[in-house]
């Protein structure tokens, strides 16, 4: 009867132990989902973070780039108004430099060509 008894105790000890292991597993897989939920909402967050920062990039290059282009946008207009003016004051001289450019480049471009 000792050793019946003896069994029946430690099926009971095996048994409270299945339990035990069973609680601290539930416990751990919740502590670890709340791990994971924290390291997600960081992560989150900071994604926010560096897509506000890239956002706000974007729009001062933008900005900066809509600059540089109207700068050169009216510099080139500046100088087409000086070119017209030039042409028109010195119609001929012009024609002829015209056509001294346009041979030049014709003879360098027949160059290559041979």
């Amino acid at each position: 009867m000792a050793t019946s008894k003896a069994r029946e105790d430690i099926k009971n000890d095996l048994k409270t132990l299945k339990e035990d292991l069973k609680a601290g597993a539930r416990e751990e897989t919740q502590r670890l989902k709340e791990k994971a939920s924290e390291a997600e909402a960081r992560l989150r967050e900071q994604g926010d973070e560096l897509r506000e920062k890239a956002r706000g990039y974007y729009d001062t290059a933008k900005v900066r780039g809509r600059e540089y282009y109207d700068d050169a946008a009216e510099k080139f207009d500046e100088a087409q108004r000086y070119v017209v003016e030039r042409v028109q004051e010195r119609p001929i001289q012009s024609t002829a430099i015209a056509l001294g450019v346009g041979v030049v480049l014709g003879l360098l471009l027949a160059g290559r060509r041979r």
